[in-house]
């Protein structure tokens, strides 16, 4: 099936991809911006479900590459990602029949669409992580062990760099991101191409259509003068885990990400204690009161406590008030395989994973 993306579901997509990128993926802010000037344009995008694909279909992977911070300052153009696709039918010799996103999360969420409304293809409702990760291999793709290469990136200069081929998920991330960095730091990409066979066996499927309805769970909350955290948690099966104030951010763009930590001082129920949140452009480890309390792959979301906007690891600022929920997980990224490629040691926490719902 294909449908029409309607112009009024560009920001609940925009809303609920900012939650479910767990701090990272990029504010999906301005690429919302960019997709409604195209909109007004007269272009328009359309969604195709996965299960509607064929199986021999050829479809782009794309994201924004970069350390989220550097992202909000130096805008990757909607034809960068078009030119990105385009560069690889190139190199493949084959033609693109849809476009999906790698990562759910935040404005790479929104990034299909900026390329599909250039290239009049269609977006598949799926994504290869259904949240945000910092890395190639962190993708279900890689956990089905999928070839993964070729890739191509396009920078604002006029660069463009074609991975031909990588040893491994890792060498690929290496690689693409050290070219990544020396144009800094921010590039449009169009990962390795997957069968429609492939979107369907290994995608995280339908992830468009929830970070849509999470999005308008939060808009209707928000007009009925309700709790719009309430209904994040509600809508998703989610656990509120800590209320408090952020006390003090650290954080570094270094090596294409964007690291550092952010402590959280406990307000209400939570007054006396605190949490430390880590994060590699997305949150990764909640320490409360020094103790491993929440951890990858769970969905971390820090979220404002009035108005239930995601807080993302470039965003949050001394004083705001918030609240840090979990989600549960895709299933595919809790199985012993997901772990080793998400869990906790794959971002240097020598911790076992113990998810919030598992108790």
């Amino acid at each position: 099936m294909i449908r029409e993306f309607e112009p009024e579901e560009i920001a609940p997509l925009g809303i609920g991809a900012w939650i479910l990128g767990t701090g990272g993926g990029g504010s999906p802010y301005l690429a919302e911006l960019n997709l409604k000037t195209l909109y007004a344009e007269g272009k328009r995008c359309r969604l195709i479900d996965p299960r509607a694909l064929d199986d021999d279909d050829h479809v782009a992977v794309v994201s924004k590459m970069g350390a989220p911070l550097v992202g909000q300052e130096r805008l990757v153009d909607p034809a960068h990602l078009a030119r990105a696709v385009r560069l690889m039918e190139e190199v493949t010799g084959k033609r693109f029949r849809a476009v999906m996103s790698v990562e759910i999360g935040g404005g790479n969420a929104v990034s299909p669409f900026l390329a599909a409304a250039h290239l009049d293809i269609p977006v598949v409702d799926a994504d290869a992580m259904g949240r945000a990760y910092p890395e190639a291999q962190m993708t279900s793709f890689a956990i089905g062990d999928l070839q993964m290469y070729p890739l191509t990136l396009v920078d604002c200069r006029d660069n463009e760099v074609v991975v031909a081929r990588a040893a491994s998920w890792t060498w690929m991330e290496r690689i693409s991101r050290k070219a990544c960095t020396e144009v800094g730091s921010t590039a449009a990409t169009c990962k390795a191409p997957r069968t429609g066979r492939e979107v369907k066996e290994w995608g995280v499927l339908d992830t468009v259509t929830k970070a849509t309805g999470l999005g308008r769970a939060v808009l209707e909350a928000r007009a009925a003068h309700t709790d719009p955290v309430a209904a994040v948690v509600a809508h998703e099966g989610g656990k509120v885990l800590f209320r408090g104030k952020i006390g003090d951010i650290d954080r570094t763009a270094t090596g294409g990400f964007l690291r550092g930590s952010a402590r959280i001082d406990g307000l209400g129920d939570d007054a006396g204690s605190r949490m430390e949140l880590a994060f590699q452009n997305e949150w990764a480890v909640g320490f409360r009161d020094g103790a491993p309390v929440v951890m990858t792959p769970d969905l971390i979301c820090v979220l404002d406590t009035v108005s239930g906007e995601a807080i993302g690891t470039e965003t949050a600022r001394y004083g705001q008030r918030v609240t840090v929920v979990a989600l549960p997980a895709p299933e595919i990224l809790l199985s012993p395989k997901g772990l080793a490629h998400v869990g906790p040691r794959a971002f240097g926490y020598d911790i076992d994973f113990t998810s919030v719902f598992s108790s």
